[in-house]
């Protein structure tokens, strides 16, 4: 019995890899190990060393994901609701979480809940990669991009509970055919400068008693690039006429999009449209009031462009309009990232706005390669040609 063992063993050959061993008489290599207590040998399929290790790893996870239903019975039962409950306990009292963020995610939660029938209830264990590719079909033919990303990532984030809680191995909402879906980049169709002053004066003059503030508005947000729930918390005192820029603050708690404060050059339109606001009214009341007397211009931004025959325009128009504007007068493109609020030293906004100017490819490498040192060099005021929108 010795010698038939002694025989056997040297069949085998350990090769200089952890889990891999040679059978000898063929030379093809085998996975062996234990994987969850059980002892696994598979045949790799190859004599060439080099082969055989790119293949060991998909082959022990492939064991991993077949024995882990078994081994997770001794958790015990989690259904996805048990999960999702979980998910919105720590969304509740995540303290770097925005509380816009931990709204979007709800509704994903909901809109996800009310297109897969039976989720709530279903053991996450049973829950496949056929299971998410199905419900991911559906749901691509019902919402845009942009919500069938977010809600994708709300559910793996919800499966990922199940993981990290030992209930299953895998996360079958990560497997690389359950795909995000292609967000197709808006098309640019801004107004020329005399096309904005037409479209200015149409909305001051509409007679609704409001076109004046709406108006405004426009001019604010074109001017200036800020978010919209940015630009709602801009006060008198945040636009300082001495050094010559806004200082965007955002929410009194969370701040801006990115957390943080950031400062936007006063360029001479927007001079002119914050002296003509501050002398309509007394110091203090300028001072200590939001700079817009509206927060919302939609209806007669669309009904100006609508009357001019122009391309419908959003408030978020207006900031790729600013953006434009800066790149058109020599502003390059890591410097207006900066004043948009853009934290990645410029890669968006060349994505964005790149066509604008052929010779933004060596900023956008510099940038990309050292972001902070080209943000810190970035200067704080417009160059003085800035002054095409029109008057």
């Amino acid at each position: 019995m010795k010698a038939e063992n002694a025989e056997s063993s040297s069949l085998w050959t350990k090769a200089p890899v952890a889990n891999l061993v040679r059978y000898e008489p063929s030379g093809i290599y085998f996975a062996r190990a234990k994987v969850r207590g059980k002892l696994v040998r598979k045949s790799l399929d190859t004599n060439i060393l080099s082969v055989a290790k790119l293949r060991l790893a998909d082959v022990l996870d492939a064991e991993h994901r077949a024995v882990a239903p078994s081994q997770t019975k001794i958790v015990g039962k989690m259904t996805f609701g048990d999960a999702l409950a979980i998910f919105r306990e720590r969304q509740k009292h995540a303290t770097d979480v925005k509380d816009s963020t931990k709204r979007y995610n709800e509704r994903a939660a909901i809109d996800l809940l009310k297109t897969w029938t039976g989720l709530e209830q279903m053991d996450v264990k049973r829950i496949t990669k056929f299971d998410c590719l199905e419900w991911r079909s559906r749901f691509g033919k019902m919402y845009a991009p942009t919500v069938i990303n977010g809600t994708l990532s709300v559910l793996r984030r919800i499966l990922d509970i199940a993981v990290d809680s030992g209930v299953r191995y895998d996360n079958p909402a990560k497997d690389k055919d359950v795909k995000r879906a292609r967000v197709r980049r808006k098309e640019l169709k801004l107004p020329e400068p005399d096309q904005f002053v037409a479209l200015l004066a149409h909305v001051r003059g509409n007679g609704s008693g409001r076109g004046g503030h709406s108006a405004d508005a426009i001019q604010f947000f074109s001017y200036a690039g800020p978010r919209l729930n940015e630009a709602a918390r801009i006060y008198g005192r945040d636009c300082s006429f001495v050094k010559n820029e806004i200082v965007i603050r955002g929410d009194l708690i969370t701040g801006t999009k990115n957390w943080e404060i950031r400062r936007v050059p006063m360029i001479p339109e927007m001079r002119k449209l914050l002296e003509r606001l501050k002398a309509e009214c007394s110091e203090q009341e300028f001072l200590n009031n939001p700079v817009l007397r509206v927060r919302k211009f939609n209806r007669s931004l669309k009904n100006a462009c609508t009357k001019l025959g122009l391309h419908h325009l959003t408030h978020h128009d207006l900031r790729h309009l600013f953006a434009t504007r800066c790149i058109e007068s020599g502003v390059d493109i890591p410097t207006v990232a900066k004043w948009l609020g853009h934290k990645d030293g410029g890669v968006l906004a060349m994505q964005t706005y790149g066509h604008l100017r052929d010779n933004s490819w060596p900023l956008l490498r510099k940038a990309t390669s050292s972001p902070s040192a080209s943000m810190a060099d970035a200067p704080k005021t417009p160059p003085e040609s800035m002054t095409c929108f029109g008057g």
